[in-house]
Order: C-alpha cells, then sequence, then structure tokens
C-alpha cells in the first residue's frame, strides 16, 4: 500500500514514452469552467455515464487507433459479461478481469437500486482517451457526447478518465 498519491501526469509520459509516441500534449485551459450547480437531489436525479477507457460491447467495433474519436452508445442494462476493453495506452489486465475498474456500470446500477441515484440513463457512452487532437475532441467529440446526455434527459454526468 502506497501512502503517496500518484502523479498521473509523469506516469502518462513514462507510459507514452515507452510506447514510442510523442510527448503527449496536455491542454491547458485559461478560464475556469462555469460552475453549474446540480438542480436536483441525487436521490431523484437522471445519472449518465462517459468513460474513455475503450469500452465496447460485444458486437460493436472495437476501437482501433490513436486519435480514434468515434464513440459507442452502451445500453446501461447490457450485462457486463458482454463488455469489452480496447485501448493502446495502458494496462488492460483489471479492466478486462473487471471491466467496472473503468466503466463502473455494476456501481451505478446498484445506486439506482438502493435510491441513492434517481435512475441510471438507459445510455451509457464511451470513447478511447489519449486523443492527440484537442481540436477535433473539443469541436467534434465533446459537442456530440453533451447532445446525447441532453437527448437522454440527464442530470448529471460522470466522468471516468483512464
Amino acid at each position: 500500500m502506497h501512502d503517496e498519491p500518484v502523479d498521473y501526469i509523469e506516469r502518462t509520459r513514462q507510459q507514452y514514452d515507452a510506447l514510442g509516441y510523442p510527448p503527449y500534449r496536455w491542454v491547458e485551459n485559461e478560464d475556469d469552467p462555469p460552475f453549474t450547480p446540480v438542480a436536483k437531489p441525487l436521490a431523484q436525479a437522471r445519472v449518465g455515464l462517459i468513460a474513455s477507457g475503450g469500452i465496447y460491447r460485444k458486437g460493436q467495433v472495437a476501437f482501433h487507433y490513436r486519435d480514434d474519436i468515434s464513440v459507442r452508445a452502451i445500453p446501461t442494462a447490457t450485462p457486463t459479461s458482454e463488455l469489452r476493453v480496447t485501448h493502446f495506452a495502458y494496462d488492460l489486465t483489471d479492466a478486462r478481469a473487471d471491466p467496472n475498474v473503468v466503466f463502473p456500470l455494476d456501481t451505478l446500477r446498484d445506486l439506482a437500486r438502493a435510491t441513492r441515484i434517481g435512475e441510471l440513463a438507459p445510455t451509457a457512452y464511451t470513447f478511447m482517451g489519449g486523443i492527440y487532437s484537442s481540436r477535433k475532441v473539443r469541436d467534434i467529440m465533446a459537442p456530440e457526447l453533451v447532445h446525447r446526455l441532453i437527448a437522454d434527459e440527464v442530470d448529471v454526468a460522470i466522468l471516468v478518465p483512464v
């Protein structure tokens, strides 16, 4: 057990160096995002899930290359046994053994059953992180995800980075 926090930025740099990729350029936002208070108690909220760990459902096309900005829609009723994971930039051993470590679908279903959240949105969204083009994320992928969450009438979104 480690008492020190993990330096994820340095770990990511080392991982990308080991893969032989160009150094990852972190996006540095110059403005603070606007604060948006949650409009209702979590016990009444519809919760959405977005994860960047390369999760897809059996039968869907796997993510296949760096800078893949495609999105997979996964019904939240999907059994965990049907979830698959692929990614070029992290060790997939634990995620393949239990996709919940990067896609906490079972935990969110449990929270809905226990009425800790109002309900889980009918669809979760995934993509493969490690996208070098911040412009494509900002201009294409992020607006698409926002559009989908609005269409799903999501009150709160859980974002799970890898």
